[in-house]
């Protein structure tokens, strides 16, 4: 497997319902279809979508849901507030609507992300979701975040950080985001990303896709990736926020076997390593937009004599 394909594989969770694309149901689950069945479909997650739009996802995009038997199925996260129980049963019930086989096409859901400030407000949730699902928690970063960490990694749970939005206010501070991630090393726990990270690279990007939005530095999700791959393969925090804070693409050097970011290299194995036991994913509301972009990247910075 060549380094920018382990990079790649899974790595997109499709947020097309969510600001700032802002789509409606049924084009977002045309897209998702599209890509399920395009050349960059390797690297495409699951649909995201919010438990108060599950039924209007079921109703509009039967049609689209694969149906032949042995098809992959179409793989959903659904966002959960308030009552985890019953959106648990609600999510179980349209598991078994939508099985292998069934008339309505072919859909699981095998995970739930959830929102919790404090401990106990994680281990509750917890216990009210079934354990086929996989759980993340999405928490603050802001101050200690070692106590909701550790809670996390006891409740067998996964982390998930806010790393933008389309406001200035949303984007963390980097040596918070570098916090958050070495926190989750530390206990095991593997996260996932979203918002505001779809381009390679740290730069200065448009918040939205207005013609006239403001601009604000936006993190890249190459930058968070190979961070957190340093830190996985047991480089420093300081090493770890250089590579988030970088902004040169040339930076970044691509060989079928490795990645280089200045004097570091990161091998395909631990690329692997990295991606699949701890930096999971990133939903994002556009997925053309940051694999087209890493490809462009990929191609304009690749080396072949590291």
């Amino acid at each position: 497997m060549k380094s920018v394909d382990a990079l790649l594989a899974g790595l997109v969770d499709y947020a097309g319902l969510f600001p700032p694309a802002s789509e409606d149901m049924r084009p977002a689950l045309e897209s998702y279809a599209s890509y399920a069945e395009g050349e960059d479909r390797e690297a495409l997650g699951r649909f995201i979508v919010p438990i108060s739009r599950l039924r209007e996802l079921e109703d509009v995009g039967r049609e689209l849901m694969p149906r032949a038997r042995g098809s992959q199925p179409w793989r959903l996260s659904v966002l959960v507030a308030e009552d985890v129980r019953a959106a648990a049963e609600e999510m179980l019930k349209f598991n078994r609507r939508h099985s292998s086989g069934s008339k309505d096409g072919h859909a699981v859901i095998d995970m739930a992300e959830l929102k919790a400030s404090a401990p106990d407000e994680i281990g509750h949730q917890r216990k009210d979701l079934p354990n086929p699902f996989i759980a993340y928690f999405e928490i603050p970063i802001a101050g200690d975040i070692g106590p909701l960490v550790r809670t996390i990694a006891k409740v067998g749970a996964r982390a998930k950080v806010r790393t933008g939005g389309i406001t200035p206010e949303a984007f963390p501070p980097a040596d918070a985001l570098v916090d958050f991630i070495a926190a989750c090393q530390r206990e095991a726990v593997p996260f996932k990303a979203t918002a505001g990270l779809h381009h390679p690279v740290r730069g200065e990007y448009r918040l939205t896709y207005e013609p006239d939005s403001p601009k604000w530095m936006m993190y890249g999700f190459l930058n968070v990736f190979i961070a957190a791959a340093l830190l996985y393969a047991g480089e420093s925090e300081d090493t770890a926020l250089a590579a988030l804070e970088e902004r040169d693409p040339p930076a970044f050097a691509f060989t079928d076997d490795g990645i280089q970011w200045r004097e570091k290299r990161i091998s395909v194995d631990q690329i692997l390593a990295s991606r699949s036991e701890f930096a999971i994913s990133f939903g994002s509301c556009s997925f053309r937009e940051p694999v087209e972009e890493l490809a462009n990247l990929t191609h304009q910075t690749r080396s072949t004599d590291l």
